[in-house]
């Protein structure tokens, strides 16, 4: 095994753990991640147990006093874990293509060497799965998008992206839950709300949920 093959653990202060596993971005790969954070929220001494993008953060209640006992056994849970198959729900959200708020619908087809139609055809078409909740509250990371319409992040970031944005970072695709500065290429909106803290639970999406993005409009 070399060193990009094993696992990377990293203390984040005294207060949580990460650990970064090596992989594909894919859905099983993903589901061990969930086995992961299920096992770990267990032990003794974790408040939670969150997964994010092919990682695990581990937050602490006290601090360990031997954190090389606990990264051992996050090693072996891994080397153990199996795929976890969440039965999440199924969420269907009109999406507005191009306009304002999707303005860079247009350099995505160029860059991808397509119409918009066919960017946007190819975007809705697949059954997304929440990998993970992150980067802002509500915000949700999608697996399952088509290679085809791939785009590379900004450069220089936007200040400033709308609530709703549908975009895509790379290989990826999310909404923002909120407005706030964003990498992404924003294609379109919805107007589904993802994040209310009044609610019993403030995210209306969890891991193991599932996308179809539902083309309500184009905007050229």
């Amino acid at each position: 095994m070399t060193a990009s093959d094993r696992p990377r653990i990293s203390l984040l202060g005294t207060t949580a753990i990460l650990f970064e596993a090596p992989g594909p971005f894919d859905l099983p790969h993903q589901r061990r991640i969930w086995t992961l954070a299920t096992t770990a929220s267990k032990w003794p001494g974790i408040r939670e147990a969150i997964p994010l993008i092919t990682n695990l953060m581990l937050t602490f209640e006290t601090p360990p006093r031997d954190p090389s006992t606990l990264m051992a056994a996050l090693n072996d849970a891994w080397n153990e874990a199996q795929e976890l198959t969440i039965g999440g729900r199924e969420i269907r959200l009109p999406v507005t293509y191009g306009g304002e708020i999707g303005a860079s619908l247009q350099a995505v087809a160029n860059h991808c060497g397509m119409s918009i139609d066919d960017v946007v055809s190819i975007h809705a078409a697949p059954l997304y799965t929440v990998f993970a909740l992150g980067s802002h509250p509500g915000y949700c990371y999608l697996g399952g998008m088509d290679p085809r319409i791939s785009m590379p992040r900004r450069q220089t970031p936007l200040q400033r992206s709308a609530g709703g944005s549908v975009s895509i970072g790379g290989s990826q695709t999310g909404v923002s839950a909120s407005p706030g500065p964003s990498g992404w290429h924003a294609i379109g909106h919805t107007s589904w709300i993802f994040f209310d803290p009044c609610w019993t639970t403030p995210a209306a999406l969890a891991p193991g949920d599932t996308i179809r993005f539902e083309i309500e409009r184009v905007i050229r």
